[in-house]
């Protein structure tokens, strides 16, 4: 849950083709209000849960407001879960993927979109149905193949690529690479193509092209795959389980396990423990809000 799903007052207006500003019928309104207060409940009532002490909710049960309020549950998540070390591993896997996947496809949308050659069609729908995998289909070839991709000892403790946070980075980057180059290539498709042939006419180079005309004019587009790839790749908990042995290289999502004993779950620290981990999603979100509605929005009112 993040503060895209509560409207704002722009969002339930209108301009007709006249210029003239106009409200939303109430209907409306009363219907995105109930979907937004939906929406908000579960998060609100693991704000509750994580403020109260296991104590109190034992004595008052989980539906009453009488008892303490504290923050105490917070910090004992933060260090029963050890939770710096796991949010140093998500930085380290979340950082270069995003990087990559976006740098990887800009560059195929940008040879699909903007050139025309034989394959061209045929490997955008390649990328695009590699999509339509489950992760699950193929995470014993993928793990087969790190196994066997041998490393130096000095880097890999096992002499593999298993186990070690490259192996993450590569399996998200070649999952979300698909993704990112069918929307960007839609987007680049939009570019006037008289751009390009100036830029050509100019001098300019294929490389040229691709840094100095298009990127520019792709920031909405990126700013808002980024932020989408941020919160994938950040609450990705899949790939870290199947190619990461070692606890102290997985990634933050997995240190909620931590919190939870063998015979019984202090629900209380488990709540505090994933308001913990959710802020860095609403962070990057809340930072790129303006730059991912513009990418999202772009071009929904052109003919």
């Amino acid at each position: 849950m993040t503060a895209a799903t509560v409207p704002t007052v722009a969002a339930l207006s209108r301009t007709d083709s006249r210029g003239v500003h106009r409200r939303l019928p109430i209907g409306t309104y009363a219907f995105l209000s109930i979907m937004a207060i939906v929406w908000l409940i579960p998060l609100l009532w693991a704000v509750y849960t994580s403020l109260r002490p296991k104590a109190d909710t034992d004595k008052y049960g989980y539906f009453s407001i009488a008892g303490t309020y504290n923050f105490q549950n917070f910090i004992d998540a933060w260090t029963q879960g050890g939770m710096l070390t796991y949010f140093g591993n998500s930085v380290l896997v979340t950082i270069p993927t995003v990087l990559l996947t976006l740098f990887f496809a800009s560059m195929m949308a940008f040879a699909v979109s903007r050139f025309s050659w034989r394959f061209n069609v045929t490997l955008l729908i390649m990328f695009t149905a590699g999509n339509l995998l489950p992760p699950q289909v193929l995470a014993a070839p993928i793990f087969e193949l790190f196994k066997l991709t041998p490393l130096p000892y000095s880097i890999s403790d096992s002499g593999t690529l298993l186990n070690q946070l490259a192996a993450v980075i590569l399996a998200n980057t070649g999952f979300q690479i698909g993704f990112c180059t069918f929307v960007l290539s839609n987007f680049m498709k939009a570019i006037p193509l008289e751009l390009s042939e100036a830029a050509r006419v100019d001098g300019a180079g294929v490389w040229t092209q691709y840094i100095s005309v298009i990127m520019p004019l792709t920031r909405p587009a990126l700013a808002a795959l980024g932020t989408l790839e941020v919160i994938f790749i950040y609450n990705d908990y899949f790939w870290p389980l199947i190619l990461i042995q070692s606890g102290n290289r997985l990634p933050i999502t997995t240190s909620i396990n931590n919190l939870q004993g063998q015979f019984l779950s202090n629900y209380n620290l488990l709540a505090a423990g994933a308001i913990i981990i959710v802020i860095p999603t609403l962070v990057v979100y809340l930072a790129l809000q303006r730059q991912f509605i513009a990418g999202l929005t772009l071009g929904a009112n052109k003919g």
